[in-house]
C-alpha cells in the first residue's frame, strides 16, 4: 500500500512507553477527523499490541519496538513489531483467554480486543516462525468520521 502519509518510530519496550505510543499513533490519524470511538478503537488496540509485545514478547527485559503508521485515503495501517521471543502457535494465541501469563493479571483477551476494535488484525513471526523471531501485528482502520 502506498501512503499518503506515514511514520516509522522505534521504542524502548518499556511499560512506560505504552502510553506514548498510543497517543503518538491517535494525533498522526487526527488529521482523518476520526470520531471519538474510532479513535479509542486504535489507542486500545495499539495499546494492546504494545503490551503484548513488553510483556510477552521480551518478557519485561527490555527490547525494541517498532512502530509503523500510515495513512492511505481514509485507512489507518497500523504495524507493531518486535524481536522478542515470538509465539510458537499464534493460532492458539489469538484465542479468546488464551494466556502463558496465567499467574499474572492478563486476561488473554488482548489479540480479540485488537481484532474487535480494528477493521482487520494480521498476526505472524517476524522471521521464520521460530521461536525467538518476534512478532508483527499489523492492523487497520477504516476512519469514517
Amino acid at each position: 500500500m502506498a501512503f499518503d502519509n506515514y511514520f516509522k518510530l522505534e521504542f524502548e519496550a518499556k511499560k512506560v512507553n505504552e502510553s506514548f505510543a498510543r497517543n503518538t499513533v491517535a494525533m498522526f490519524c487526527t488529521v482523518l477527523k476520526p470520531t471519538l470511538s474510532e479513535i479509542n478503537d486504535i489507542k486500545t488496540a495499539v495499546s494492546e499490541a504494545v503490551t503484548n509485545s513488553i510483556v510477552h514478547g521480551y518478557e519485561d527485559k527490555g527490547g525494541k519496538i517498532v512502530l509503523e503508521v500510515g495513512i492511505e485515503n481514509n485507512v489507518v495501517d497500523i504495524k507493531v513489531i518486535d524481536n522478542g521471543i515470538g509465539i510458537s502457535d499464534i493460532d492458539m494465541a489469538i484465542q479468546p483467554f488464551f494466556t502463558t501469563k496465567t499467574e499474572e493479571e492478563h486476561s488473554g483477551m488482548g489479540f480479540t480486543l485488537m481484532d474487535s476494535f480494528m477493521n482487520t488484525l494480521e498476526v505472524k513471526s517476524n522471521d521464520s516462525g521460530e521461536k525467538g523471531s518476534g512478532l508483527i501485528v499489523h492492523m487497520q482502520k477504516v476512519i469514517r468520521g
